[in-house]
């Protein structure tokens, strides 16, 4: 299993709207293994991240007002890149394991994007 990211948007009825993912797009945000490995890894949490390490014990929902705390953390991760994976075990090579992250994350990095222009949250299960 695959962990995805998603848009929503909060409806006039108070119900939250998963948005299609455009083409061109992707909703991979990396193994279901990565809830612990990667996202909620020591390492995530010694940075002081906040959100991603949700996703070790829950599905992460990310709320349209909290979606600019989200993205400066997406920003803290990708910073802090080489020390995600010099502290996270590689499935494959470090180069393979350092790629992987990056792509996923440029993945969720975009999907907060579109969430931020469309006054939506971001939904990662």
């Amino acid at each position: 299993m695959s962990l995805s990211v998603d848009v929503f948007v909060v409806g006039s009825d108070g119900e939250r709207h998963v948005q299609e993912v455009p083409d061109g797009f992707s909703d991979s945000a990396g193994f279901e293994s990565w809830r612990t490995r990667v996202w909620g890894a020591e390492v995530v949490r010694a940075l002081g991240a906040i959100f991603f390490p949700v996703l070790a014990d829950a599905d992460l929902q990310v709320e349209p007002e909290q979606v600019p705390a989200f993205q400066r953390e997406c920003l803290l991760l990708r910073e802090n890149l080489e020390r995600i994976v010099a502290n996270t075990e590689p499935v494959r090579t470090t180069t393979d394991h350092r790629s992987a992250i990056s792509d996923r994350l440029a993945i969720i990095e975009a999907a907060a994007e579109r969430a931020s222009t469309m006054g939506g949250g971001v939904l990662i299960w």
